[in-house]
């Protein structure tokens, strides 16, 4: 098992799992060569392999593509659904965008079910290769990568939800299956201990096949963003200042560039979820993120789901490089020379997950399957920074860090995005939160970013947005039912 700067892990292990990544109509067969699970968790080999599922699965269809753009970010200002009105996907589609969704829409269960999925996944690492007779270096950053993956997992879940079920280790009988769910303080706890544990054992950076891997940069910015959520801001200036003096991270000079295929794993990348497109191979290339959000109707393109608002476009300062570099717009010739049809279905598309129509790893299978996803980029490290000295008061602070993430894009243009000077509280707070906008748009922050903020009447309100219901989504029905009743319902649904 190969790494590289593409994960492809090992699928078909008897002991995990196999998790299929795209809506297609394959037939399922049984998988051949299949290891016996009462075989597995004795090599070291085991372990690499277990560990790599993980990574695998990270850019499956549950993780990438219908149901994080519903939950994740078709709720905010910046996205719409998109695609065509002939696209028996948009009507459910549309329900999240509008705030009409019902606890019976199958891409909250998609959704559900994928964190758990990756969590059942990262369970067995922690719970099986501690018995493993193997190399006790590799068997500690194992479990710790395992751990970072499961607090990432977690996250997305209690922001979605709140309160969600917490399984920190396989059930050891049928009396364990079924479970309430968990306070959203202890859940934020267990991510919290988890990316402590993480950073205490990941690596700084890897080299060669290992590159891609959790690293104690992610785990510590993550932790920082864990602490953003619960306005913990001393943690999240602690967590922030230690990733920035780790010094392996920087600005990619591009913000445009910072987003192409020859550019992952860049200077700025604090964790990626690797894909890889393989000639001739469909099943392994089965990354589906970039070819959900392409361009429709074109060749090579994509679906044309997940799209920039007119609100997003006119969001932007005067003049930020960033509006071109994050938003295709309808008859305009890309920096990478494809010419986008003045008659394809809507007016804008995302250009951070475009992969160009002509590039050689775009012609068949899953359009754009060579495209990694950036999950943390050190410049919402800055944020996170600037937003956290803002509000203990570490004015100077601040403004250096919002001015770091302006100043890259503005690429020496010094009549545009001209450095924030405010040293009022709540104009710089305003300020970053703009900032946050602009550079993290199409990037699924928006939507839970604003909520945390406390303003989602003011933002989302015209959208149907309503308080005290919508700052969650609905749990599943169908897990409320295989619950029994187990699982209760959030307000309002």
């Amino acid at each position: 098992m190969k790494m590289n700067n593409k994960i492809i892990a090992v699928l078909g292990i008897g002991a995990l799992f196999l998790i299929a990544s795209c809506k297609k109509n394959f037939l399922d067969v049984p998988p051949q060569g299949q290891q016996p699970a009462e075989q597995f968790w004795t090599s070291e080999g085991d372990a690499t392999k277990a560990v790599n599922s993980i990574y695998a699965n990270l850019r499956g269809w549950t993780e990438v593509a219908f149901a994080p753009i519903a939950l994740e970010s078709l709720g905010s200002d910046d996205t719409e659904t998109g695609s065509d009105p002939s696209d028996g996907s948009v009507p459910f589609m549309n329900t999240y965008n509008n705030f009409t969704v019902t606890s019976t829409q199958g891409q909250l269960s998609d959704f559900w079910i994928g964190r758990y999925q990756t969590i059942n996944l990262c369970n067995q690492v922690i719970d099986n290769i501690p018995a493993i007779n193997m190399d006790a270096n590799l068997k500690a950053r194992y479990i710790a990568e395992a751990k970072f993956i499961r607090a990432y997992e977690y996250f997305r879940l209690v922001r979605a939800f709140g309160d969600v079920p917490l399984r920190l280790h396989l059930p050891k009988d049928a009396s364990e299956y079924n479970i309430p769910r968990t306070p959203k303080t202890e859940v934020w706890a267990a991510i919290e201990q988890d990316l402590t544990d993480a950073a205490g054992i990941l690596p700084n950076s890897y080299t060669g096949a290992d590159v891609g891997r959790a690293t104690k940069g992610a785990a510590l910015s993550f932790h920082a963003k864990a602490a953003l959520y619960q306005a913990k801001w001393a943690d999240v200036k602690t967590y922030t200042d230690l990733v920035a003096g780790l010094s392996i991270y920087s600005l990619f000079s591009n913000y445009e560039q910072l987003f192409r295929i020859q550019n992952e794993n860049n200077t700025e990348s604090v964790f990626e979820v690797q894909a890889k497109h393989i000639p001739g191979n469909c099943d392994a290339s089965n990354s589906q993120y970039s070819q959900v959000q392409g361009v429709r109707s074109v060749a090579r393109g994509g679906w044309g789901f997940h799209v920039p608002t007119t609100d997003l476009s006119n969001a932007y300062e005067a003049g930020d490089p960033r509006k071109d570099a994050t938003i295709i717009f309808r008859g305009e010739t890309t920096p990478q020379g494809d010419a986008i049809p003045a008659g394809v279905p809507n007016p804008m598309y995302n250009q951070k997950s475009y992969v160009p129509f002509t590039d050689p790893n775009n012609q068949d299978c899953n359009e754009g399957a060579d495209q990694n996803i950036r999950v943390m980029r050190y410049a919402e490290v800055l944020l996170m920074n600037a937003e956290a000295n803002n509000e203990l008061g570490n004015t100077a602070l601040a403004l250096a860090s919002l001015e770091k993430v302006r100043a890259r894009a503005r690429a020496g243009n010094n009549l545009i995005l001209l450095p924030i000077t405010t040293t009022d509280k709540a104009a710089l707070r305003t300020a970053i939160w703009n900032e946050r906008r602009a550079e993290l748009a199409m990037e699924f922050d928006r939507y839970f970013d604003v909520i945390r903020q406390g303003r989602g009447l003011i933002v989302f309100g015209a959208m149907g947005w309503k308080a005290n219901k919508n700052e969650v989504w609905p749990v599943p029905q169908s897990e409320i039912d295989l619950s029994a009743g187990t699982l209760i319902q959030n307000p309002g649904y």
